[in-house]
């Protein structure tokens, strides 16, 4: 069963949104690094769009009614987004899942050290990762640092043309041979992903007396004057202490911004898609629906690529409370309400897929692969070797979504995530099929899949987005 490549079929007019919609895309990616930095952006957005936030208005004992927009926040790295709809939230709802975490290098409670004169900062990779691609590329320090005395501070460094870079040594080519011989999952250790940080150690005081200076001379040579550098630098700068690295989120990722690819730019390349691709298509149809007759959702959450775990992961309460708080106001609220508007509701778990490559083309099989510049991509199920692990969404609720593309004029394919025991993978749409609820995953394909420079079609995008759109006013 063959579909047409998207882009023989655009006129004009279609391609000037679909160029629009990539330009905005870009700067979310190169805006939106961490999940901290998603959050933020999104709620930037929707505030613009006139949502505002649920937690003020329940405090306020405020009202909502059909047509209300609002949204909430948890911890800073989750969120969920609400257009009250005319028809009773016991309904249902229709929900829109991304997440926007990433495989990264985190850094250490205790990370900084010095070893010959070379100061470093000790990481633990975080998801997914192939260890030797995030050798020798340039890298960026973003996240917070929060205080004993309460005060949280911003850190984005390597991202300004001023700015220093960082980067994991790796072994030359001349010294490589036993390196070489190992697999590639054996290659680099995961314990040396360690981020070079200095070199220079800390200057003698100027103008000191002779007999003085050598005696300060003889002292440094038992000290670590790189690293007293780099701590005098941090205080310097961000009015921080080597303690103050015990509560801080500082996350590694590949310094630069998101870039079209190809001659003909018709891709994206850059850090992140998986799955802020999705994310960003999901957030931005849902801020175009307007006066919903089902109450829509979009659900942006955390720790996807580590199990959904924790509490600004999707099997944590937030969702299910921030939806009773929005009953609540709403004056719908009952213990059973809530149950059966969660198992009434329909969603689309908004997640990548891997995108076929004639390359590695022993990987995939042909006819359940997805393609660049072929639709959005449903994967119907999930998991791996048998299954496992899978959310397997029913042949009724499939052939809805199926009609609702069609009607909309939405391209789109259904693929697996590889071969038979090949591989596997799964998203977050168990966790919410676990309320009873309706759902497929749906997203765009992706190559490069959890690299540090991923690759997106932008028609691809632009399709995944009027999907979207289309299952939100179906």
């Amino acid at each position: 069963m063959s579909r047409e490549n998207r882009w023989t079929q655009y006129e004009t007019a279609q391609r000037a949104g679909l160029n629009a919609l990539a330009e905005d895309y870009k700067n979310f990616l190169t805006t939106g690094k961490t999940e901290r930095e998603c959050v933020s952006e999104a709620v930037k957005r929707a505030k613009k769009a006139g949502f505002r936030n649920l937690e003020e208005i329940v405090k306020n004992k405020e009202s909502l009614k059909a047509g209300d927009k609002v949204y909430a926040v948890w911890m800073k790295k989750t969120m969920a987004l609400f257009t009250v709809g005319t028809e009773p939230i016991e309904d249902g709802l229709r929900i829109l899942g991304a997440h926007i975490d990433s495989p990264r290098l985190d850094l250490k409670q205790v990370p900084l050290y010095e070893d010959t004169e070379l100061a470093f900062l000790d990481t633990h990779y975080y998801g997914g990762v192939k260890k030797y691609q995030w050798t020798t590329i340039p890298l960026a320090i973003h996240g917070v640092i929060a205080k004993k005395d309460g005060s949280v501070i911003d850190v984005r460094v390597g991202e300004d043309p001023g700015d220093p870079i960082f980067c994991v040594t790796d072994l030359l080519i001349h010294l490589s041979k036993d390196q070489m011989g190992k697999t590639l999952g054996e290659a680099i250790e995961g314990e040396n992903l360690d981020l070079l940080a200095g070199s220079e150690p800390l200057a003698e005081k100027a103008g000191e007396p002779d007999a003085e200076k050598m005696e300060n001379e003889k002292a440094s040579s038992a000290r670590e004057l790189v690293k007293e550098h780099v701590l005098r630098i941090l205080k310097e700068q961000y009015d921080i202490g080597e303690a103050d690295f015990l509560s801080a989120e500082l996350e590694i990722v590949p310094a630069g911004a998101a870039r079209d690819l190809g001659f003909d730019r018709s891709m994206v390349a850059s850090y992140g898609q998986d799955d802020r691709v999705c994310a960003f298509a999901s957030l931005d149809a849902f801020l175009r629906v307007e006066n919903p007759e089902v109450t829509s959702c979009c659900l942006l959450t955390d720790k996807e690529e580590i199990g959904s775990v924790g509490a600004t992961g999707a099997q944590s309460h937030f969702f299910e409370n921030a939806v009773a708080e929005l009953m609540d106001r709403c004056g719908q609220y009952s213990g059973l309400g809530l149950r059966r508007a969660l198992s009434r509701s329909k969603m689309l778990s908004s997640d990548v897929s891997a995108a076929f490559d004639p390359l590695y083309a022993a990987a995939y099989e042909k006819k359940n692969s997805a393609y660049f510049g072929h639709g959005i991509v449903f994967n119907k199920y999930t998991g791996a070797r048998g299954k496992s692990g899978s959310n397997d969404a029913s042949a009724e609720y499939f052939a809805w979504v199926r009609r609702v593309m069609d009607e909309s004029g939405t391209a789109f394919q259904t693929c697996e995530l590889g071969k038979v025991d090949v591989g596997g993978g799964g998203t977050i749409a168990y966790i919410s099929a676990n309320y009873g609820m309706e759902v497929v995953d749906a997203g765009v394909a992706v190559l490069n899949m959890h690299a540090p420079l991923e690759v997106t079609s932008k028609s691809d995008l632009y399709e995944a987005r009027n999907a979207y759109r289309a299952f939100l006013q179906a």
